[in-house]
């Protein structure tokens, strides 16, 4: 059996070489390339690939490898697998349905505090002019605030629990709310027009569905709180980008924390964009759009990082070697 790793990450070789839950007598072949229309070649003999959030699991990539047998993607969201036409070709397709609840939901803290004590401009400020001053750097305090957090599942629910450490009050939105964890949690659910009316912190936890694209869009910051701030380690799409550039300067975002970009997994680097060989003129308004938006000075962006600690990493790699081996060895197991 032929299994290929795309966009492997430092460790990942070493882990899977290793496991023992994985068929035996695998061949095992990792590229550090995403899987896409560029290079879905590489992915020739595969019986499975494995692939993460940049890949691009299309059609066409699905037909480019004519005896792939099983999709399984290390991560939670799959909008970048199209898993119902694999699906329709016998493909199945599988992910990791739970990992790093808690190291999402301490990540979106990590923003919070970067932009309420500003962190960020305290440690630029010194470490380039080697300058004390404060005058500049007064933030302000997490304790007494409003959070409001759209989505309540794994993560969400650690956010809540992370939030009232902080002694903050919590509103929740969600599709299926569970009342009672909210009861539990003492929190409220509310619609998601008075949550946005009542927050001065945002935090966005909703999977990445058509029903969430733009979820945040420009009639949405016109129901925010005049100053509020906004964090999303979501999926970037859930974001309408101008819609937040025009929300950010005119006053009525304060600041956004961002470990996630619209169009992320579309962008190609500025070099091959100015050499031509892009054919994809969409690429320069998305990438003109995110230059924009890291550029202001009251946003905080990193690149998808969000669940990348030592601990997340092992329970992806352990859910993913499992199910492989599972599905060879023909144990029932749940897909997409």
């Amino acid at each position: 059996m032929k299994i290929i790793f795309f966009e492997t990450m430092p460790g990942e070789e070493e882990y899977f070489r290793g496991s023992a839950a994985l068929p035996p007598g695998s061949e095992l072949e990792f590229l550090i390339e995403p899987l896409n229309a560029d290079t879905a070649a590489q992915a020739a003999g595969a019986d499975v690939v494995c692939v993460f959030v940049k890949s691009a699991v299309d059609r066409g990539v699905i037909d480019t490898v004519p005896g792939l047998r099983l999709i399984v993607t290390r991560s939670t969201g799959y909008d970048h697998v199209d898993w119902q036409y694999a699906k329709s070709k016998g493909i199945p397709t599988a992910n990791v349905p739970s990992y790093g609840a808690h190291t999402v939901a301490e990540f979106a803290f990590g923003l919070m505090l970067m932009l309420s004590r500003k962190l960020y401009q305290a440690s630029h400020q010194l470490r380039e002019g080697m300058d004390f001053t404060q005058r500049s750097l007064q933030g302000f305090d997490l304790n007494g605030k409003t959070l409001g957090v759209l989505g309540t599942g794994r993560i969400g629910k650690n956010v809540i629990g992370i939030a009232h450490g902080f002694g903050m009050e919590v509103l929740a939105f969600d599709a299926y709310p569970d009342q009672a964890f909210a009861q539990t949690a003492k929190f409220s659910y509310v619609p998601l027009e008075q949550l946005l009316a009542k927050s001065d912190i945002v935090t966005i936890h909703v999977p990445y569905t058509p029903e969430t694209h733009h979820l945040m869009n420009a009639e949405r910051f016109r129901q925010l709180k005049k100053g509020a701030f906004l964090i999303n380690t979501a999926r970037g799409d859930i974001i309408d980008t101008p819609a937040l550039i025009t929300a950010l300067k005119d006053g009525t975002v304060a600041g956004a924390g961002l470990d996630v970009l619209e169009g992320e997994r579309e962008l190609v680097s500025e070099m091959e964009l100015l050499s031509g060989d892009s054919t994809h003129p969409a690429d320069f308004r998305q990438l003109a759009t995110d230059a924009l938006l890291i550029d202001l000075p009251n946003v905080i962006v990193t690149p998808h990082v969000a669940f990348n600690t030592r601990e997340a990493m092992h329970e992806i790699m352990r859910v993913v070697s499992e199910t492989i081996g599972g599905w060879a060895s023909g144990k029932e197991q749940k897909f997409l």
